[in-house]
């Protein structure tokens, strides 16, 4: 069984290590990235069965990342992490592909259950 990969991009080291470490132990492959810039280069370098990205991001907010990353795969979906309560800032992200979303703090269940309905779809 090849291993799924996700990609990671979150600039709070602790949420992105914490997620990090749960997504290895559930099986995943995973890369991680602190900022929207790091996140564009490794998009452009390889593919992923999925994207996790937080919306505010040094250099290139989550906004570029998902519009970017659709340019490349349209088919890879994308959750969006966001703690802005702000209903356009998610509507913006909907539009732009991504495929749901997440208010923080979250669930990491929550997260996991959303993770394989997406990735199996």
């Amino acid at each position: 069984m090849n291993l799924k990969k996700i990609l990671i991009v979150e600039d709070e080291d602790l949420v992105r290590k914490a997620l990090e470490f749960r997504l290895k132990k559930e099986g995943y492959q995973v890369t991680a990235c602190a900022d929207g810039k790091q996140a564009i280069e490794t998009i452009d370098g390889s593919s992923f069965d999925l994207v996790i990205t937080d919306m505010m991001l040094p250099y290139n907010n989550g906004l570029e990342v998902v519009t970017h990353l659709k340019n490349k795969s349209k088919e890879t979906p994308i959750i969006v992490l966001t703690n802005i309560g702000l209903e356009n800032v998610v509507l913006d992200a909907f539009n732009m592909g991504a495929d749901d979303y997440m208010t923080k703090p979250f669930s990491p269940n929550e997260l996991s259950v959303r993770i394989k309905r997406l990735i199996k779809s």
